[in-house]
């Protein structure tokens, strides 16, 4: 059965979606691509607690690592590449290419992109890892401020990131405005400069995957798939563009 909770954050309010009371979705507001509400089941906290634990671990910065069960439901390519994002290590970026190399598909970065963009479970499974060959910042289906918060603050806890690059998202308490409903690119949040932060993260790693065969009726009994959409981003020092590939 699945059922949903709704989580504050510092990149804003979080879903996250539980089938037979295992983790298969976290999509921030305003994500393109966002599958619809009705297809979240019903509201219920309780298969939730370690999940949500865990997440306030990260954004603290004590936690480098995820060990939670989840349940991925895509193709089999997708479910390769998403399996390779969990490899990326914190503090650090891949480019589309060097993950279609690391799963044996060089040449394949476009279809990697793709896959990275229907990542189900953002930032526990990183897609925000994985960067322009350049190192551009190009799209992500969270909002381009959304991404390069989440490069900049993991850099920050691992020691590496440069000075004057750095850029903090809005409060955590984000509501949705009529500009925001214009922006869904972008998140509907705003950029703003910060200093840099202190800090170091401890790692728990380990947690098992069940990767599954995508199947509509399995992961919304209605016909509708759960699926996310992000894409690509760079770390510091990147150009804030516009909307990317993915």
């Amino acid at each position: 059965m699945l059922v949903h909770t709704v989580q504050d954050s510092p990149v804003g309010r979080l879903t996250l979606v539980a089938l037979d009371e295992i983790l298969t979705g976290l999509y921030m507001n305003l994500q393109r691509h966002r599958p619809p509400e009705a297809t979240f089941g019903q509201p219920d906290r309780t298969p939730f607690t370690e999940v949500i634990r865990q997440l306030d671990e990260y954004f603290g910065g004590q936690r480098t690592e995820f060990d939670l069960p989840m349940n991925l439901v895509g193709t089999p390519f997708q479910r390769t590449v998403w399996a390779a994002l969990r490899k990326i290590p914190y503090g650090e970026t891949w480019s589309y290419g060097q993950l279609a190399e690391r799963i044996g598909r060089p040449g394949a970065a476009r279809a990697v992109g793709l896959a990275n963009g229907r990542n189900p479970i953002g930032i526990i499974v990183p897609c925000h890892r994985v960067v322009g060959a350049s190192g551009d910042l190009t799209g992500y289906g969270g909002g381009l401020e959304r991404k390069q918060h989440l490069l900049d603050f993991e850099r920050r806890q691992h020691g590496s990131a440069h000075e004057g690059t750095l850029f903090e998202v809005a409060a955590i308490m984000h509501t949705p405005t009529e500009s925001d409903s214009r922006s869904p690119q972008n998140g509907g949040m705003s950029l703003r400069g910060s200093g840099s932060g202190g800090g170091s993260g401890s790692s728990s790693g380990g947690g098992s995957v069940q990767i599954s065969e995508l199947s509509q009726s399995a992961s919304t009994g209605s016909g509708n798939r759960i699926g996310g959409r992000s894409g690509r981003g760079s770390g510091s020092g990147s150009r804030m563009g516009g909307g990317g590939l993915w």
